[in-house]
C-alpha cells in the first residue's frame, strides 16, 4: 500500500476535467471529502489523475435515485486535488479531496477509459482560489439549532472544535457532514458567497429541527 501526500494545487485550471457523478457527495473550496473508490471505470479515473494533475471534479447526478451508467448531472460541480492516496491488494483507491475551485459544465467531451470528462467554466468562481475576509454570520442562532440536529441524526461533535473553528471551516465542513438531502447538498455548493451558504445551512438545520419536532418530513423541492 502506499499513503503519499502532495503539494499545493499549482496555479493553473485545466481546460478538462474528470468527472465523478456522486450522490448526496459534497465537496466545497478547502474542504476534505475523503472517497472510496472501486468500481473499475473510477480506479482508472484515479490511475490518470495520479499521472496527471490529480483533479477530480465531483458533481451530483440531477437525479439521485438513476441507476444509468451516464446520468444526468447538475450544471455546477467542484473540483477537487488528490492530496492522499492508499491502493488495496484488491485494486481499489481510498483517497482524499482537497477542495479547490467550482466549476460550471461547458460540455462533455469524449470519454476517457470509461469515464466522463467535461470542459469545466471556472471564470464565475475563481473567487474560490483567494483568501478573502470572512462575511460574519449569525453563530449564536446556528449554535443554538445545531446540538438538537446533530443528536436527532446521532452525530458526534467536538464542541470545543466547533466553537473555536473560524466561519469558513465551521460552516465548510458542517455542510459536507450533516446528511441533508441531495438537492439540499447542491444548494450549499451553489450559494454564491460564504455568508449565503451560512444562512442557508443555519435554516436547513432549523428547518429539519422544526420538521422533527412536528413529526413530518419535509418535502424537498
Amino acid at each position: 500500500m502506499t499513503d503519499m501526500p502532495f503539494e499545493a494545487l499549482p496555479a493553473g485550471l485545466p481546460p478538462a476535467l474528470p468527472i465523478f457523478p456522486l450522490a448526496g457527495a459534497l465537496l466545497l473550496p478547502r474542504g476534505r471529502l475523503p472517497l472510496h473508490v472501486f468500481e473499475p471505470r473510477y480506479v482508472a479515473m484515479v490511475e490518470d489523475a495520479l499521472l496527471g494533475d490529480r483533479l477530480i471534479g465531483m458533481i451530483q447526478p440531477f437525479d439521485p435515485a438513476c441507476r444509468d451508467d451516464t446520468p444526468v448531472v447538475y450544471p455546477i460541480g467542484c473540483a477537487g486535488r488528490i492530496i492522499s492516496f492508499r491502493d488495496t491488494e484488491d485494486g481499489r483507491y481510498l483517497i482524499t479531496l482537497g477542495g479547490i475551485c467550482r466549476f460550471r459544465v461547458g460540455k462533455e467531451i469524449e470519454e476517457k477509459r470509461g469515464y466522463r470528462r467535461v470542459e469545466p467554466v471556472w471564470q464565475s468562481f475563481l473567487d474560490d482560489l483567494r483568501d478573502g475576509p470572512e462575511p460574519p454570520f449569525d453563530r449564536t442562532r446556528l449554535f443554538g439549532a445545531l446540538p438538537g440536529y446533530l443528536e436527532e441524526h446521532e452525530i458526534v461533535a467536538d464542541w470545543d472544535s466547533l466553537k473555536g473553528a473560524p466561519d469558513e471551516r465551521l460552516v465548510t465542513s458542517l455542510a459536507m457532514v450533516c446528511p441533508f438531502q441531495p438537492n439540499e447538498k447542491q444548494a450549499l455548493l451553489e450559494a454564491p458567497t460564504l455568508g449565503q451558504r451560512a444562512e442557508l445551512l443555519t435554516s436547513l438545520v432549523e428547518m429539519a429541527m422544526v420538521d422533527g419536532q412536528r413529526g413530518g418530513q419535509r418535502v424537498c423541492h
